[in-house]
């Protein structure tokens, strides 16, 4: 059978394409700032260095970064929902459950990364540039926001752009309890269509270059840091 991309990238099946593409990206960004707003909370209370704070992050971080992303998919999907009173799962069912659930548990796993990234990168900074910022005056606060942080995301930035990108692409898990991502939808395409190579080819493009742009963006804010510093 000749190969015919025009079947599944034109009408009915280009819309779907599109409409997968959108969902995937929604459920990247959200699970993205999900990770990072407990990301920079969890670095906050290991700067603490409260020994049952440090526990739990520890625990925390442990757990997420050695059970399979696609089980704590189905744990949030499956699982915990019976744990909930049945009004709450109704009402839960009402905003796309597969959707929310998938968020939360992209965006729970791959804080635990980008916590690591982000304390190893506070940890490669020098004792003596906090020293330093404090021995001119600057207020604990201060040094953070103006010495420290900045260094910092600076160090962090290439583990946290390869963590994005893999978050991106972990996305494509969330097909496995019913959410219309790209993925899903290739894979219903294919099955309407009969054409298989043409259909997943389509969603191997797509992936490839949402991931290159990320990296691409991910240097492009490397070079930025380096000309500031630079400087």
């Amino acid at each position: 059978m000749a190969l015919d991309f025009s079947s599944v990238i034109t009408g009915h099946y280009g819309q779907m394409i599109v409409d997968g593409t959108v969902v995937t990206l929604e459920l990247a960004l959200g699970a993205w700032l999900l990770a990072m707003a407990i990301a920079l909370l969890l670095v906050v209370i290991r700067l603490t260095e409260n020994p049952i704070a440090v526990g739990l992050v520890k625990a925390y971080v442990s757990y997420h970064r050695n059970v399979p992303t696609l089980i704590q998919l189905m744990m949030w999907y499956f699982a915990i929902p019976t744990l909930l009173p049945e009004s709450v799962q109704m009402a839960i069912v009402d905003f796309n459950a597969e959707f929310l659930f998938s968020l939360i548990a992209l965006g729970l796993c791959q804080a635990a990364y980008f916590s690591e990234d982000i304390r190893s990168g506070l940890r490669a900074i020098p004792d003596g540039q906090n020293e330093a910022a404090r021995a001119l005056g600057m207020s604990y606060v201060r040094a953070m926001r103006s010495v420290i942080l900045p260094q910092g995301v600076r160090n962090a930035l290439p583990s946290v752009v390869n963590h994005t990108v893999l978050l991106f692409k972990n996305t494509s898990l969330a097909m496995v309890i019913g959410v219309a991502d790209l993925t899903y939808v290739t894979r219903d395409i294919e099955n309407q269509t009969f054409r298989t190579f043409e259909s997943y080819l389509v969603a191997t493009v797509g992936y490839l270059f949402f991931s290159l742009l990320l990296m691409g963006l991910g240097a492009l804010l490397a070079r930025r840091f380096q000309r500031v510093y630079a400087r």
